[in-house]
């Protein structure tokens, strides 16, 4: 009876011993767990702090220095009777605001300002009813027409980044090639690619301007190293998130967006050429006449565009 009894003792001690060895093998997992747990929030913590940090770094850092002939983030194209040549200007440097043009060293013309993607398909229509129109009245000197570059639809290029791409292409052409500009410009809406393509790519953008008529291994380059895509950017964020220069309207509508003479064309028909020019030549009619007391030239009823 003894022995029973002193084995269903040690049989209690070696369970209380089992229990024991289980509680601390549980109370350590369970402080390895809440040590990997704690450790893991902090290096979470950590990580978001570090991409915040590094949002915030980025987005502080100064977009690098504008193109030349840039200054407003566009391209002013003035014409002299026989050709169209853009307004010479210097660049902005990195960070630095754009230099609004002065419409008032411009009062004798119309002056037509245009926000563009060259991803968006109502710009395209745009162009491909008004280019004509638009060539006739800059080269004869009856309007100037500002160009401004933008890229808010890269999204609809599967990642292929065509509007910013495109965009500091056009920019390229206004630093080393300005008076190419126009061609170059109608070149590449002629050309779009479709939205949710896979848009261009480097060289078949290199063969549009070349195609333009620019055919220059500065611009080549500028284009393969995306010399101006923080410009780009930077001018994009400006125009999407401020205020319009120049313009009767406070915000950002969406491209095409045109102003004449600071008023804002609210279009029914973007492919309607009649409706566009019965906009700008009501516009250029409140244009005063010069101190002679002669008529200024600018857009009429019976201008058409050249076929």
């Amino acid at each position: 009876m003894s022995n029973s009894g002193e084995s269903k003792a040690a049989r209690r001690e070696h369970a209380r011993e089992q229990a024991r060895q289980l509680r601390e093998k549980e109370q350590k997992r369970q402080k390895r767990t809440k040590w990997i747990v704690q450790g893991s929030v902090v290096l979470t913590v950590v990580v978001i702090a570090a991409v915040i940090v590094g949002a915030i770094f980025v987005s502080n850092q100064p977009s690098g220095p504008g193109p030349q002939n840039m200054a407003s983030d566009g391209i002013l194209l003035q014409g002299d009777g026989s050709a169209i040549t853009a307004v010479k200007t210097g660049n902005v440097a990195g960070g630095a605001e754009p230099v609004v043009t002065d419409l008032a060293d411009y009062p004798d013309t119309v002056n037509i300002d245009i926000y563009v993607d060259y991803q968006c398909p109502f710009c395209a229509q745009f162009e491909t009813a008004n280019a004509d129109q638009l060539k006739q009245w800059v080269t004869a000197g009856d309007a100037t027409l500002e160009i401004h570059p933008i890229a808010f639809l890269d999204s609809a290029s599967q990642g292929n980044k065509y509007s910013t791409r495109a965009a500091n292409a056009a920019a390229c052409v206004a630093n080393y090639e300005p008076d190419k500009f126009f061609d170059v410009n109608t070149t590449f809406f002629a050309n779009q690619p479709a939205e949710q393509s896979s848009g261009l790519t480097d060289d078949e953008i290199k063969a549009n301007v070349k195609a333009a008529g620019v055919d220059s291994a500065e611009v080549n380059s500028c284009i393969d190293d995306e010399t101006f895509a923080d410009w780009t950017k930077a001018a994009t964020n400006r125009v999407t998130s401020g205020t319009i220069p120049n313009s009767d309207t406070p915000a950002f509508t969406g491209t095409p967006m045109v102003i004449v003479n600071g008023t804002y064309w609210d279009a029914t028909d973007l492919t309607d050429a009649t409706e566009f020019k019965t906009f700008v030549e009501s516009i250029a009619a409140t244009i005063p006449s010069t101190d002679d007391g002669t008529s200024t030239s600018t857009p009429t009823p019976s201008e058409t565009p050249a076929d």
